[in-house]
């Protein structure tokens, strides 16, 4: 038996944030970042709206990105001490996958992190409050999934905390917000969007639900990012949409080992996430067509993309992926990032060993051990091809 989960509404199109007038409760705390929905008035209109419903509203501001156990247990007490019977997340994946793991502690405050990390073994949520995600960003989709990534700053780990549970009640994904982003952070969340899609349609646990999903979702991406990259509005409207449809197919099929090798990394080296992603994802394809080359081939069939068979149609998709990263000013290796060779060796193992053990390698088409993963992780960083 398989299982496909989602929102139980989401809103969507110009104007959507609107809907929190609707909501019916006594209390709603919003959970936001660094400053940038404050500096657009989109905090203010959520509050508003929030007050507008008849609630009490209360601010928990400065989620950090990557944010850190210290910050979720900190979100947490706040909101023990407030009660809310609404958290309304908004901004980027960081306050809101906070948010997430804030309202696992909020409603079991006796529960530790150590069990949280446990993948699908959360208590039965929603018996305080119910979840509203509103993303600002068009990548992480977390605003539809069943996760939320954390970062242990003593261990230098980060860890995605998976269960359906935290599956937001109601996704608003309004691409007004998405239209504040800088053009760095559009690149990346773009491609963050693009490997969801492409993990998504060769992970383990794909199916019917899931494919159609991802298929358009790629195709939405290559469509749009390069446009959304350079300020076109409505490419950047389509991505705010595409990177959703991403979130719903990786939160049922799950994902594979360039999210394991970027979560390791980003705690160690601090690359920001989809940028890992868009390094690693072309290396990956390479470790993972023994397995699933007819996958790789259905995507670049379905994008028009050159090859007669099915080692040509993949070339031709890693190719694209090259491209893409070119147009976007993102590095092709860990080296040309910039992480020194010596730091690079220095934490090999470390971040070898630990990707092994990240959640998301278990869902990936070919399995890999912690040898096999150092050697994967040198192509990245050389920018040498995998032959693995």
């Amino acid at each position: 038996m398989s299982r496909f989960t989602l929102p139980r509404d989401i809103y969507h199109g110009k104007g959507s944030l609107e809907v929190l007038k609707t909501l019916r409760g006594k209390k709603a705390m919003i959970v936001v970042g660094g400053g940038s929905m404050k500096r657009f008035g989109f905090l203010q209109q959520a509050e508003d709206y929030l007050k507008e419903a008849g609630m009490e509203v209360q601010i928990f501001e400065g989620v950090e990105p990557d944010p850190s156990v210290e910050t979720v247990m900190k979100g947490a007490e706040a909101m023990r001490n407030f009660e809310p019977d609404w958290i309304v997340s908004m901004g980027g994946g960081s306050p809101i996958d906070a948010a997430k793991a804030m309202w696992i502690f909020y409603e079991y405050p006796e529960f530790t992190f150590e069990q949280a990390v446990v993948p699908f073994g959360l208590p039965e949520l929603r018996q305080k409050a119910k979840f509203v995600a509103i993303p600002s960003t068009s990548g992480t989709a977390t605003e539809v999934t069943a996760f939320s990534v954390i970062t242990n700053y003593t261990e230098r780990i980060k860890y995605p905390l998976a269960d359906f549970n935290i599956t937001p009640d109601i996704a608003i994904v309004d691409p007004d917000l998405a239209q504040t982003m800088p053009k760095t952070l559009t690149a990346h969340t773009g491609m963050d969007a693009l490997t969801h899609a492409i993990e998504a349609y060769t992970a383990s646990l794909r199916s019917n639900f899931t494919d159609p999903l991802a298929l358009k979702a790629i195709e939405m991406v290559q469509d749009n990012l390069v446009e959304s990259y350079n300020g076109d509005v409505e490419a950047r409207n389509l991505m705010h949409e595409a990177q959703c449809l991403a979130g719903m197919a990786f939160s049922n099929a799950l994902l594979g080992i360039v999210h394991s090798m970027a979560h390791k990394t980003g705690a160690v080296f601090h690359i920001p996430h989809g940028c890992a992603n868009a390094i690693f994802l072309p290396y990956v394809i390479q470790y993972n067509r023994v397995k699933c080359e007819d996958r790789y081939a259905d995507i670049a069939r379905m994008l028009k993309l050159e090859g007669a068979t099915d080692a040509e149609l993949t070339d031709s998709l890693i190719s694209m992926i090259d491209e893409l990263n070119t147009k976007l000013n993102i590095p092709h290796s860990m080296k040309e990032y910039g992480i020194s060779e010596e730091d690079f060796k220095a934490n090999l193992e470390f971040i070898s060993k630990n990707a092994v053990l990240d959640a998301c390698t278990g869902s990936n088409p070919r399995e890999i051990d912690a040898e096999t993963m150092a050697k994967l992780f040198e192509c990245t960083y050389y920018g040498t091809k995998v032959n693995l």
